[in-house]
């Protein structure tokens, strides 16, 4: 059957449509994004302004006759911590559900990050032992740890890239003063949560899943021979750690010039990369390998096997 994942997030809505079958692979036919940034409509009472709804559903609205189009039979559409965290959250999904004809599946941050880990674990394999997760969005960073096809911890702290750029980094380009506050911010997050992730087994694999991650990796990072003769990508933490400041010392509208920053990431790529390697650093983290598979594929996979039974 062909199937679609609508990822309705933080920055993008996002249509991946695969074909697949129980106990198969699924395979991606194609994939349609509208860029939104709607962390730049949630207003100071925390509610999505009416421009930013207006857009939202316009893009949802594409999207499911796209995947009317692509001949699709099952949509399996989610929202992300944007909607989710809306103080008129209830509204924006009821015009949501108008839009798409079908109910809307709201994730919590630790779902999300459940998902996320399911599809990495999935690519990676179980020969990959003890694995850590990192993945940021717009609106939050997931981060999940465990040996088996479920996490054993997984949390969702709001530290995405587009929620930190508006709320830190205002300025374009940003200023060192606004780095170092969002350098402090997310290490004081991120320490509870370092603490309780020191619990679980050291990891034999660090990885990270996210767009803002993949073209970090492509900006400051390197290939490894893969499997098929595929090559993956490894950040570290060095090299990432010294591109902030060259990073946030360019305009957004000059950075899609950049080896992987994609014209969708310019404005809150300094802030994925900044929140990124605090993150590494809580952890004690030197390189992450980077999971062409995330959040969309993970719902993909758990959906595949409710058909099994």
């Amino acid at each position: 059957m062909r199937l679609g994942v609508l990822d309705i997030g933080s920055n993008t809505v996002h249509l991946l449509v695969a074909n697949a079958r129980a106990g198969g692979r699924p395979t991606a036919t194609s994939s349609h994004r509208s860029v939104l940034r709607l962390m730049r409509y949630v207003q100071p009472d925390g509610s999505i302004s009416p421009e930013g709804v207006r857009g939202l559903v316009d893009a949802v609205t594409a999207a499911r006759e796209r995947a009317r189009a692509e001949g699709v039979d099952e949509l399996l559409a989610t929202a992300t911590s944007a909607v989710r965290e809306a103080t008129n959250g209830d509204d924006v999904i009821a015009l949501i559900e108008d839009a798409l004809g079908q109910p809307l599946q709201v994730l919590g941050g630790e779902t999300e990050a459940r998902f996320t880990y399911l599809a990495v674990r999935r690519w990676f394999g179980w020969s990959a032992g003890q694995i850590l997760l990192f993945d940021i969005g717009g609106g939050s960073l997931e981060i999940a740890g465990g040996a088996d096809e479920l996490p054993d911890l997984a949390e969702s702290v709001p530290l995405g890239a587009g929620r930190s750029t508006v709320r830190f980094l205002p300025h374009d380009p940003p200023s060192d003063d606004e780095i170092e506050a969002l350098r402090q911010h997310a290490a004081s997050v991120l320490a509870p949560v370092a603490e309780r992730f020191a619990a679980l087994p050291r990891p034999d694999h660090v990885i990270g899943s996210s767009k803002a991650i993949r073209s970090l990796a492509k900006l400051a990072g390197y290939p490894v021979p893969g499997w098929s003769g595929i090559d993956r990508m490894v950040l570290p933490r060095k090299e990432l750690k010294d591109w902030i400041p060259r990073l946030a010392r360019i305009p957004a509208d000059a950075r899609e010039a950049l080896p992987g920053i994609t014209a969708d990431r310019t404005f809150q790529i300094v802030a994925a990369a900044v929140v990124v390697e605090r993150a590494m650093k809580a952890m004690d983290v030197d390189e992450l390998e980077v999971s062409p598979w995330a959040l969309r594929e993970g719902v993909l996979l758990r959906y595949i096997e409710s058909l099994e039974y």
